[in-house]
């Protein structure tokens, strides 16, 4: 429960009134300090602070070394906060994916990983977690300065997420088992849960360490060997854990990470005819192509994390005060960078206007700046097209009759910096409702009663998640039930725990992450039937 509870307190002392912070379950120390300047009245960002970490992983980390590409090709990773390049990294294709998948075929068919005992398997996963717990630091600024996210939000959340995620799968190890099966007949009947073999896994550049852990835990625990491609916009962090990963035992050739890009690497994992099982989590777009490869060529089952629009609903008995705030943390979190982020606001007609100034007002408080600096609650989005497509979703909002309420505008004027931006007056049918903006833009919609909200918040290709906020419990069960979404959370957002699982309807993906339910992806079952001569019972 630490990740949920640190992701709780994030939002309780950073977001809401001292008089609001025991509507929230979980309490604790605060995280983030003073509110800076409003985003409207700064000038431009400071001189960039310098991270308190040095790169020392670029190259492709392949049956247990670190390497070169095999056509020497590097590519620029760059600080979002300026648009340098912070390092060049090794630029993977499909040639060093196919000497991936083969080290890590070896290490399935004849390497020790998945015959060595679970407990031992065990043991090496809970000296992973302690070893990430030991380079919080280092760890956390690389995801901060590869990707843009507050390093506050990386060293106090993320980072013990990473470390919660892999003690909680180290504990699953020893506890994956079959059954035995009842026959109509003489025969001993049992099933055994196998490891599926190799898993290709692709994760995004959002939360590049927490994905890292939702996909690598589940796979060893079940004792797979895995070939796993990074972000290209963010590689460094998934690089250094990695070498924590060998530092705490793990055999050779189990875990493979490849840097480098979609069309050329992450193709090459999705279409291998030697990978027995993909991963992915990124844009609905992009998992169409990605579950296209793999039913092309060996039919490999796909587990898939998509986009999602989804809807936040405030409901008439709402306190004002307490839905503004949380709403502002469902969509503003990580820069709006947030696949369940609650980009569909949906107030009810009641309490509408009071919501709209409120929200205003904290948008126009929200700060931003430099992510290494304390107490900033938004840093850069995560590159210039990210940057650009967000600022074409907020004119095309203006120009399709929103009511632009604050921001609008980059923030400064260098870096990929948007100011916080809410929309009133928004209705159904326009881009801003439609569509993942992945940004920090808020579009408040208007609702009069339950049947209207739950057609207007189903309406829509995804079903990742949603959130209501009510104080009547009858109001939240009739929600909960008729949304069709993986996820709801009642009066909280983002609440990320280890055993919670998470997943999408709709276009929003297939299968659950997280939890039990995510160790099925990982695993084959056998039936085994033997035939019994005058068996003593049946």
């Amino acid at each position: 429960m630490a990740s949920s509870m640190r992701i709780s307190r994030l939002l309780s002392r950073s977001v809401l009134p001292a008089s609001t912070t025991s509507f929230f379950s979980r309490g604790g120390s605060g995280v983030l300090g003073t509110r800076l300047n409003k985003f409207s009245t700064a000038a431009a960002i400071e001189e960039p602070i310098k991270p308190p970490v040095k790169v020392e992983h670029t190259q492709l980390l392949i049956d247990g070394k670190f390497v070169d590409a095999a056509s020497g090709k590097t590519f620029p990773t760059l600080d979002p906060r300026t648009g340098n390049v912070i390092s060049r990294v090794a630029e993977g294709d499909h040639e060093d994916v196919d000497r991936a998948v083969a080290a890590a075929r070896k290490a399935f068919d004849h390497g020790p990983w998945p015959k060595m005992t679970a407990y031992e398997r065990q043991r090496i996963l809970l000296r992973a977690a302690d070893l990430f717990e030991k380079h919080n630091d280092e760890l956390a600024a690389l995801e901060s300065w590869d990707n843009g996210k507050p390093y506050e939000q990386s060293a106090q959340i993320e980072i013990p997420m990473l470390v919660r995620l892999f003690r909680y799968y180290a504990g699953w190890a020893d506890k994956i088992h079959g059954l035995t099966v009842q026959a109509d007949g003489p025969y001993h009947v049992q099933t055994l849960h196998e490891p599926i073999g190799v898993a290709g896994q692709i994760i995004p550049w959002n939360f590049p360490l927490v994905m890292f852990a939702w996909k690598v835990g589940p796979a060893l625990a079940c004792g797979n060997t895995i070939v796993l491609k990074t972000a290209e916009q963010t590689p460094l962090s998934a690089l250094y854990a990695a070498k924590l990963l060998q530092e705490a035992g793990l055999p050779p050739g189990v875990l493979n990470v490849i840097s480098g890009f979609g069309p050329t690497a992450g193709a090459a994992i999705a279409s291998h005819m030697d990978v027995d099982k993909l991963a992915f989590t990124g844009s609905t777009d992009t998992g169409k192509v990605v579950l296209e490869l793999a039913a092309r060529s060996n039919l490999k089952p796909v587990t898939l994390e998509l986009g999602g629009k989804s809807p936040f609903i405030v409901c008439e008995d709402a306190d004002v005060d307490e839905a503004v705030e949380l709403a502002h943390f469902a969509l503003f979190f990580n820069q709006g960078q947030c696949c369940c982020a609650g980009s569909r606001t949906f107030v009810h007609e009641h309490v509408y206007d009071e919501f709209i100034e409120k929200a205003k007002a904290r948008a126009l408080r929200r700060a931003v700046g430099d992510p290494f600096k304390g107490g900033i609650e938004q840093g850069p989005q995560i590159d210039s097209e990210q940057f650009e497509k967000i600022l074409k979703y907020i004119r095309s909002g203006v120009e399709s009759g929103a009511t632009l309420e604050t921001g609008g505008d980059r923030f400064g004027n260098s870096g990929f910096y948007i100011q916080p931006t809410v929309f009133s007056d928004v209705k159904d049918d326009m881009l801003i409702a439609k569509e993942e903006i992945f940004g920090p833009v808020q579009s408040i919609l208007k609702f009069k009663d339950l049947d209207e909200v739950i057609k207007r918040a189903n309406n829509t290709h995804y079903g990742l998640a949603a959130g209501v906020f009510t104080k009547n419990i009858n109001t939240a069960n009739t929600l909960t039930r008729a949304l069709r979404v993986g996820t709801v959370w009642v009066n909280s957002f983002d609440t990320f725990d280890a055993a919670i699982p998470f997943g999408g309807y709709k276009m929003s993906g297939h299968g659950r992450e997280k939890g039990e339910y995510s160790l099925k992806n990982y695993l084959q079952v056998k039936a085994v039937v033997t035939s019994l001569k005058n068996p003593a019972w049946l």
